[in-house]
């Protein structure tokens, strides 16, 4: 994986600091062409891989990616699924069936009898599967090494304990897709517990890492422990702890860590983008110079 990531929160109005920047976001992103424009300004920072949810408008974006491969030639989508919202919207919409026709790629009524089938027998993975495959449908001819299991549904199948679907997903992706199966969750150390159990070795979890403890489920303590003796690849979201820690000193924090592999931030301005790149270049040298490598 990439060290730094660019995730796509902005684009789409979520701010874990105020309601008011949230709407400022989305008039901001209301034009397509403004995403792929801000996207670019994280490419000439050096940031070439965008994580992002399979919201509808990403779409148009795959489109527009996918007119220009000479310039995106080294561009990757890190894609993570389901965008839940969508899917709700489109039953209330749609109906069922409605939302099946809508979002299931290929042939439309061997996938309905797939999912028909799956949904009589109760047969969970193939429902999976299928849903996997409508929402890779839309990165056709796009890079995509690495794909995202949302923590919506990994916690879910966490709290259930369906370390079996988990597995499902992980294995799908890598036969299917031959990528790097990854999962999203609120609570690091008992995801990794589960996926050792389930047989999945040195996996790819995205997380809350900072320095502020917020939304890091167990504890800085549990997470410190985990990535100093555990074998994963972590990747760490939300390092400015909603807003709570100034950049330098979060930026700072995260680098310091052992075995975290690549950093995901967003941001709207090339200034901020430009800074927060920065500021993991200067952190990951000083901590390489000083004998503690972070990832």
């Amino acid at each position: 994986m990439e060290r730094i990531l660019f995730g796509d929160n902005q684009f789409f109005a979520v701010n874990h600091i105020s309601d008011e920047k949230s709407r400022a976001q989305s008039i901001k992103f209301k034009e397509d062409k403004t995403i792929l424009d801000t996207i670019d300004i994280a490419r000439e920072a050096g940031v070439e891989t965008f994580m992002c949810t399979t919201h509808d408008r990403i779409i148009n974006i795959c489109e527009m990616v996918r007119a220009q491969p000479d310039k995106y030639k080294q561009f990757s989508i890190y894609p993570c699924m389901p965008y839940a919202h969508k899917y709700a919207n489109a039953v209330t919409e749609l109906g069922i069936l409605g939302t099946i026709k809508q979002y299931v790629p290929g042939n439309f009524f061997g996938s309905i009898f797939k999912g028909g089938m799956a949904m009589v027998s109760k047969d969970y993975i193939s429902i999976m599967e299928l849903l996997i495959d409508a929402e890779m449908k839309m990165f056709k001819k796009i890079n995509t090494p690495v794909i995202f299991l949302q923590n919506v549904i990994t916690d879910l199948l966490l709290g259930l304990d369906m370390k079996d679907i988990l597995k499902a997903f992980h294995d799908y992706v890598k036969k299917k897709y031959d990528a790097e199966p990854a999962f999203i969750t609120m609570n690091m150390p008992k995801l990794l517990d589960v996926l050792e159990c389930a047989g999945i070795e040195n996996p790819i979890i995205c997380s809350s890492i900072n320095k502020a403890g917020f939304r890091m489920s167990g504890g800085m303590a549990v997470y410190e422990e985990t990535l100093r003796t555990r074998k994963l690849r972590a990747i760490a979201m939300q390092v400015l702890g909603g807003g709570a820690i100034p950049a330098r000193e979060a930026i700072e924090y995260v680098c310091s860590l052992p075995n975290v592999e690549s950093i995901l931030f967003g941001a709207s301005s090339r200034q901020n983008i430009s800074q927060t790149v920065s500021l993991i270049h200067e952190f990951d040298k000083k901590y390489s110079n000083s004998g503690m490598v972070s990832a």
